[in-house]
């Protein structure tokens, strides 16, 4: 093959991740936002709720549907579509990375080594997830926020105008308030999910079968499996990071090691696991679906592009 027939194999496999990640991106948000507004809702605001049904129940009739459970969702997109975006199509390059290090192709890389390659590509997607993820908090705890009497907020206030706000009194280095807790997060949790994405898709098949061809629910399955066993693992990184990124609005400049002693030592370990049922409800659905579209995607893009 020669070195232009590469650079374009390279490129045409890089968009292709790209492209399927950004769908399924999108895809998930849109069936997850509720579920996770009610989650950033009890980790950064503990006390004013009794549990996950109760805060449901009371965003919804606060504030509705649009401006309660689905509040934040235009930056939860761009973050979605952001992050899956340069996830899946980092992941590919590093499983390309992985693969030539462990003398393999990649179709015969094993759950560890795409765990692996998952780890990488979490370093770069998080930069592009952190500053659409603060917005996407913060536009979430407005009503929370406002009545703290946090100041330069009102009802009407969009993503736009917040971001605006954000980079006018604390410059760029505000919006990524959080990056440290992101990556404690993110390469983790992604070397889990990925791991178990493809063990679970290696488990479902049946003999003889190869992992691309099990099918929509069996891919679901695995998505969703990978998710459960993401937040299982990152979850107390992510409620910290979610209340470094909404108090980081109060004029709070605690680390992730000062909050994280803070909040053992006043609140327990338990808080630390707050908002965790629906987030576990939630990812089902919504990484099974991630992981389907995905995979459809890039299958199509795939077969259009005489690249499978």
């Amino acid at each position: 093959m020669s070195s232009q027939s590469a650079a374009a194999a390279v490129f045409t496999d890089a968009f292709i991740d790209f492209t399927g990640g950004t769908i399924g991106g999108a895809a998930g948000v849109l069936v997850g936002q509720p579920l996770d507004t009610v989650k950033v809702k009890l980790q950064t605001y503990p006390n004013l709720y009794r549990s996950s049904y109760n805060c449901f129940v009371q965003t919804f009739r606060s504030d509705g549907v649009r401006k309660g459970l689905y509040r934040g969702t235009v930056p939860n997109l761009v973050a979605n579509v952001a992050e899956n975006s340069v996830l899946f199509c980092a992941y590919g390059a590093c499983q390309t990375v992985v693969a030539n290090a462990a003398g393999k192709r990649v179709s015969d890389l094993d759950a560890t080594h795409n765990a692996s390659a998952g780890f990488l590509a979490a370093f770069f997607s998080s930069l592009a997830l952190c500053p659409t993820e603060l917005i996407k908090c913060r536009m979430q705890t407005l009503s929370e926020n406002m009545k703290s009497n946090s100041p330069g907020l009102h009802s009407n206030i969009t993503p736009y105008h917040l971001t605006r706000n954000i980079l006018r009194e604390e410059g760029l280095p505000g919006l990524f308030k959080g990056l440290t807790s992101t990556w404690l997060r993110e390469m983790p949790g992604y070397f889990v999910f990925f791991g178990a994405y493809e063990y679970y898709r290696s488990l479902l098949c049946k003999p003889g079968q190869c992992k691309d061809d099990i099918g929509v629910l069996r891919t679901a399955a695995a998505g969703g499996a990978g998710g459960v066993f993401f937040w299982l693992a990152v979850y107390p990184a992510d409620m910290i990071k979610s209340r470094i990124q909404v108090l980081s609005h109060h004029g709070s400049s605690m680390t992730f090691t000062q909050l994280f002693r803070q909040v053992l030592t006043t609140e327990g370990v338990a808080a630390m696991y707050l908002g965790i049922v629906p987030t576990l409800i939630r990812t089902v659905p919504a990484t099974g679906i991630l992981f389907v579209t995905y995979e459809a995607t890039k299958k199509l893009l795939g077969s259009l592009l005489n690249t499978v």
